[in-house]
């Protein structure tokens, strides 16, 4: 059941995500609000866009779940990228489609309608993915790791942060609403997904923590 309500609460435009699209695009009210609310610094996930940008022409990337295209603002205009932007939820794809033109890279984003855990992607299509904020929201997240890993070439790197659920008792209250209103899955420890990562294929896994959130890098052997 709770599988069913995390897919079906995004899919159908749950009134929230518009309030976190509304945030997440606007840092200087999602920094104060994410402290305020998970005591975590958002601003390690706007760094970690930065990777974006320094990839080369013909490059291809991979953000899933691309939500309202936070991670846009990581590319270059002009930069020659092949950027699939992938969510379950067409009201999120709308908006990134809509943050692609604001920003003036619309000719480099391919917006696409998946499931996380069963991707129409070819095995080592990508160079890079991008998972912001989004393990937590995954019926079954290890099999939307699995797929990442499938996706990702040998010496790709991978982005992802997410809601731990060994962050302390305080942020309990939190993922018990998440749930309760559809909205997160089980998501997972710090540790389960080093140990994820490392089961599919990834070395040097860097993980570093900041109040509720986890932020990670890694690269694809």
């Amino acid at each position: 059941m709770v599988a069913m309500g995390v897919s079906d609460g995004w899919r159908l435009n749950h009134p929230w995500a518009a309030v976190y699209s509304f945030g997440i695009n606007r840092p200087q009210l999602a920094k104060p609000a994410a402290r305020l609310a998970f005591g975590t610094d958002i601003g390690l996930l706007y760094d970690a866009t930065a990777a974006i940008g320094q990839l080369p022409a013909g490059s291809s990337v991979l953000d899933v779940p691309c939500g309202s295209g936070v991670a846009l603002r990581g590319i270059r205009p002009g930069q020659g990228l092949r950027y699939a932007a992938a969510d379950i939820a067409p009201a999120m794809l709308d908006r990134t489609r809509h943050t692609a033109d604001r920003l003036g890279v619309a000719d480099q984003v391919l917006t696409v309608e998946a499931d996380a855990g069963r991707m129409p992607f070819a095995d080592g299509q990508f160079d890079l993915c991008v998972s912001f904020t989004g393990l937590h929201c995954f019926p079954d997240p290890y099999a939307a790791v699995t797929e990442i890993a499938r996706a990702l070439r040998p010496g790709g790197t991978l982005r992802v942060s997410w809601m731990r659920t060994d962050a302390g008792p305080q942020y309990r209250p939190h993922l018990a609403i998440g749930r309760l209103s559809g909205l997160l899955g089980p998501s997972a420890t710090t540790d389960e997904v080093r140990g994820w990562l490392a089961a599919t294929g990834f070395v040097d896994i860097d993980i570093v923590t900041s109040g509720a959130l986890a932020y990670t890098s890694a690269t694809r052997v």
